[in-house]
């Protein structure tokens, strides 16, 4: 399962725009023109690449399963942390971006080092996390995101 957290002070923000019809993805007419409100609000928000030298805190991105390995019940959260001001101190931008493209050069890498051969693809969509695993996460660690593993 995928979540995400939030402090309450975002959470009030967005709710108010949702309030007041800012987060809306459909045409409407505004004084004669047409827009779409959450694009034209694109248009008054810093543009997210400057924010990244102010960004603080961390992420915390990971896996949570469970299920049955030797008969036996199992639980793992598989988990990394990412510091915003060292990742932009180390490639210039925020974690959030740093942990959303390192994973996608990772798999990139795997597809053209035949690590990932033409053999573990099929017709259709599918995750990463169903082709080889082992070599992934040891790439993931070499590009700078390691992980911990909890098991229960």
């Amino acid at each position: 399962r995928f979540f995400m957290t939030f402090s309450q002070n975002y959470l009030t923000h967005m709710k108010c725009l949702e309030n007041v019809g800012m987060l809306g993805i459909k045409e409407i007419e505004h004084q004669g023109v047409k827009i779409v409100p959450i694009q034209f609000l694109k248009t008054l928000l810093p543009d997210p690449a400057t924010l990244a030298k102010d960004t603080t805190g961390k992420t915390n991105i990971g896996c949570y399963m469970t299920g049955i390995k030797n008969n036996q019940d199992k639980t793992l959260y598989i988990y990394n942390v990412c510091d915003h001001k060292k990742c932009y101190e180390e490639v210039g931008s925020q974690a959030i971006s740093y942990t959303t493209g390192v994973p996608a050069m990772c798999a990139a890498k795997m597809i053209c080092n035949d690590t990932w051969s033409a053999d573990h693809f099929r017709a259709g969509v599918f995750n990463i996390e169903e082709l080889i695993t082992d070599p992934f996460m040891e790439e993931l660690i070499k590009q700078g995101l390691p992980y911990e593993v909890i098991e229960r």
